[in-house]
């Protein structure tokens, strides 16, 4: 059925890209196969693998009459794991109503999934910019991990971060001044409890990049600032977001009453070209000591990717440097400063043609190695729990 879906899809969307109702058509899309070899993790947590997820994706926009503009993507995931349990499919989003994929062997060797990721229109009405529909949403101004991207932010260590995933909204903004805006969103997940309602506003004065946030964010009353500016040629970015917590006397909710996610960032270009970006993060939505890490991982705001680690306090540093024009050479330091452990990946990007990319990386990871209490592993740290992996990325554009 999928293969039906997917040829059905490449000749309905040319042939509606040159239909005669619809202004500024556009087809594009990427395939993207990413394979990783995986180390057994410590005190037998798990076996080493193998992991290969291909990814195949339609992107289609083009202007309606009335100038009203539309947007639709699909994509197509075809994942391998051995053993079959390594990684799974994409499950539910906690930021989406709509039920648009379908899956095949889902926890099999062979796993297949088809979903819809982009399904909106845009339009300007009474002054405002409006979308309905499955969109990108994104906040904050932080590029290593930003407390105020809220919605559906990627992950610190995440390696694909050019298209965010789609969530369910309806969205209205309004543009004054040079750079102001003020805006209002929400975001409909499965049940009502999961629904979020936001309001934003962004502008300051010249060289200065104001944001502020408020709202309830899935049951969760919140508020956050953020400020960007440019000091003696360096980058200067801070945000804070503070959370009411979610049923944080239940199991699976949040482990605080309410707690704050804030960043600090720094970024500079050196001379020799050598571009640093540098970030303290502290992760209030995380555990103290290591013991109650598994209670953490198991909490409301890492389930729903409002949070991806674990600990409380971390030094975040990402070097990038050009060894030649269609060579780069980069790193990622994630350092859990409370356990002393931490995550470094060096990475290699080679730009094999002008819409072909290949990446070749390896995920390095050291901390205190789990202790055996009664036969069940008790975490001493973060990334001693974790295992070594690494692999290849490509990435092809059309």
């Amino acid at each position: 059925m999928a293969a039906v879906l997917n040829t059905l899809l490449l000749l309905l969307l040319p042939a509606l890209a040159h239909a005669e109702w619809l202004a500024e058509p556009r087809v594009g899309g990427h395939f993207k196969t990413l394979n990783l070899l995986l180390e057994a993790p410590p005190a037998d947590l798990g076996s080493s693998g193998e992991l290969s997820s291909n990814r195949l994706r339609l992107d289609f926009a083009g202007t309606l009459p009335g100038s009203v503009k539309g947007e639709f993507s699909v994509e197509d995931i075809l994942l391998y794991t051995d053993p079959p349990s390594l990684a799974p499919l994409p499950g539910d989003s906690p930021n989406r109503r709509l039920d648009l994929e379908k899956d095949w062997n889902r926890g099999g060797r062979f796993a297949h999934q088809l979903f819809v990721d982009r399904l909106n229109l845009r339009a300007h009405l009474a002054g405002l910019d409006w979308t309905l529909g499955r969109q990108a949403v994104g906040f904050g101004r932080i590029s290593l991990f930003s407390p105020l991207d809220i919605i559906a932010p990627f992950p610190p260590d995440a390696l694909d971060t050019e298209v965010r995933p789609g969530v369910d909204a309806l969205r209205a903004s309004r543009y004054f001044g040079m750079t102001g805006q003020a805006g209002a969103i929400a975001v409909f997940g499965q049940g009502s409890d999961d629904n979020s309602y936001l309001a934003t506003l962004e502008g300051g004065p010249t060289g200065v990049d104001l944001l502020g946030i408020a709202g309830v964010l899935r049951e969760r009353t919140m508020g956050g600032v953020g400020l960007a500016t440019q000091l003696f040629g360096m980058g200067l970015k801070g945000e804070l977001a503070w959370f009411e917590g979610r049923d944080p006397d239940r199991p699976g909710g949040d482990l605080h009453d309410d707690f704050a996610i804030a960043g600090l960032e720094a970024d500079y270009r050196f001379d020799n070209g050598l571009i640093l970006f540098t970030q303290y993060l502290h992760n209030g939505a995380g555990a103290g000591d290591p013991a109650a890490y598994p209670e953490a991982l198991a909490s409301a705001a890492v389930q729903e990717g409002l949070s991806f680690l674990l600990g409380r306090h971390y030094l975040l540093v990402a070097p990038s440097y050009q060894l030649h024009p269609l060579a780069t050479v980069s790193g990622l330091l994630i350092w859990n400063l409370e356990d002393d452990s931490f995550l470094l990946r060096p990475l290699l990007d080679l730009s094999l043609s002008d819409n072909l990319a290949l990446q070749l990386f390896w995920n390095l990871t050291h901390g205190a190695k789990p202790r055996q209490v009664f036969g069940l592993p008790i975490p001493r740290s973060e990334f001693g729990s974790a295992s070594d992996s690494g692999g290849v990325f490509l990435k092809y554009f059309f």
